[in-house]
């Protein structure tokens, strides 16, 4: 394996100093062979590689939308070493065999660590439980179960999964949605749908659930994850939960970070998501909840589309958006920039909880000597006007799509093995 000496680097933006990337490991830099390749990073922030808890790589069975390996790639090119893929692919990965085969995939492609999310329930159904022990014991390792997409709605269901996953330190990953509360929503109940005339998905159908999961939590003594939380009120319930010591966790979007459901009155398909774009006063407690440490983490909900499923009319277009290549860019415009958070935070908040939360223990380790050299490069100066185009994945519903944003990853290793050196992919 070729060494690599990163010079003049600022380690979550500290005192530049130099990195020796050798055998997998960060070295000390005086023990620096005479072959080693030097990377001139002066100028540029060494943050530990990225961990997103929540990604879309929809193979098996939607390879029109995005592979396991272009996933891979466009997960490498945002500063990504390690994602969580989700269950609802087709066959769902409700059993050891389908676990199994997305972690061989990821493991062919090599550009990040693919570890895969588990079904909750046999078909996302929300009828009986899934293989969960199967999966966890299977060569991929299954630690995170979500039936993202769909809730698991059924309270008796929740708390036996909850139950089950004690027997080995996993945890249940909840989508937050009464689905009775919902039904043929579009997007955000409030003035907005009113003025569009659409369907409105009601904040207190998101709060409702977190906060009967979370006294389901507390009261089995189990790990909750809350996913894609998205108002001021689920901020306020997480952060409640936490208050009793309980073993809940939460993570927010890029996309709900930034934008708002203003965008949705362009009619424009890119902006549907589930769940959907709120308020202002939304976006700043979840910014707010993010700084405090409320929030634990921002995961990209990476959701690839084809485009004839997001190219037609709202009503009929499919929800979700990408997120992979775009959310230190956005994490940076919205929290560093505007001094909510400093980028030790940001490494603590998109690779040390993430990882944790997911029991993955290669990953989000601090960058010291004979930690694994998971290392992302990022120069902070650069400012890019984000073009669908050059994206790795397949799919090109980027909501930021002509925005200027911050940062460029500029190199990313994996393992002291770079997959993006020089900002290109290799």
């Amino acid at each position: 394996m070729t060494t690599y000496l990163v010079t003049g680097v600022s380690v979550l933006g500290g005192t530049p100093c130099d990195l020796l990337l050798r055998d997998g490991r960060v070295l000390d830099p005086a023990d620096a062979p005479r072959d080693a390749v030097t990377v001139d990073a002066e100028g540029l922030v060494a943050l530990p590689g990225l961990v997103d808890l929540h990604t879309h790589l929809r193979e098996p069975g939607r390879e029109d939308a995005e592979t396991v390996e272009s996933g891979s790639r466009a997960a490498a090119a945002g500063g990504f070493t390690a994602v969580h893929a989700m269950a609802n692919t087709e066959p769902v990965a409700d059993t050891a065999g389908v676990v199994e085969q997305v972690h061989n995939l990821g493991q062919t492609a090599g550009y990040c660590d693919v570890r895969p999310v588990g079904a909750v329930t046999v078909g996302l159904d929300g009828r009986r439980l899934a293989e969960l022990g199967a999966m966890a014991d299977s060569a991929a390792r299954v630690r995170v179960f979500s039936d993202d997409g769909i809730c698991v709605s059924d309270a008796v269901l929740m708390r036996r999964a909850l139950e089950y996953v004690k027997a080995f330190d996993g945890v249940v990953a909840q989508h937050p949605q009464e689905p009775r509360l919902t039904e043929g929503a579009q997007m955000n109940e409030g003035a907005m749908s009113g003025v569009l005339g659409l369907v409105g998905w009601p904040a207190v159908a998101e709060e409702a659930m977190i906060a009967r999961d979370c006294l389901l939590a507390g009261h089995v003594g189990s790990r909750l994850h809350v996913c894609h939380v998205s108002t001021s009120g689920s901020v306020e319930l997480i952060r409640w939960a936490k208050s009793k010591g309980w073993a809940v966790t939460a993570e927010v979007t890029p996309h709900h970070l930034l934008l708002t459901d203003e965008l949705v009155a362009t009619y424009d398909p890119i902006y549907k998501v589930n769940p959907p774009l709120r308020t202002s006063e939304d976006v700043a407690a979840l910014r707010a909840g993010l700084a405090d440490g409320t929030i634990d983490c921002v995961a990209t909900d990476h959701a690839p589309h084809p485009t004839e499923d997001k190219e037609c009319e709202w009503g009929a277009a499919a929800m979700g958006m990408l997120g992979l290549e775009t959310a230190l860019s956005v994490v940076q415009h919205t929290m560093v920039d505007t001094g909510l958070l400093d980028w030790a935070a940001v490494a603590d908040r998109m690779s040390v909880r993430p990882a944790s939360i997911g029991r993955v223990f290669d990953q989000g380790q601090p960058l010291q000597l004979g930690s694994p050299a998971n290392v992302v490069l990022i120069d902070p100066t650069v400012v890019r006007t984000i073009e669908p185009m050059e994206s790795q994945s397949l799919s090109r519903n980027n909501p930021f799509r002509g925005m200027e944003l911050p940062g460029r990853v500029v190199a990313t290793f994996l393992r002291g093995r770079p997959t993006v050196l020089d900002g290109t992919l290799l």
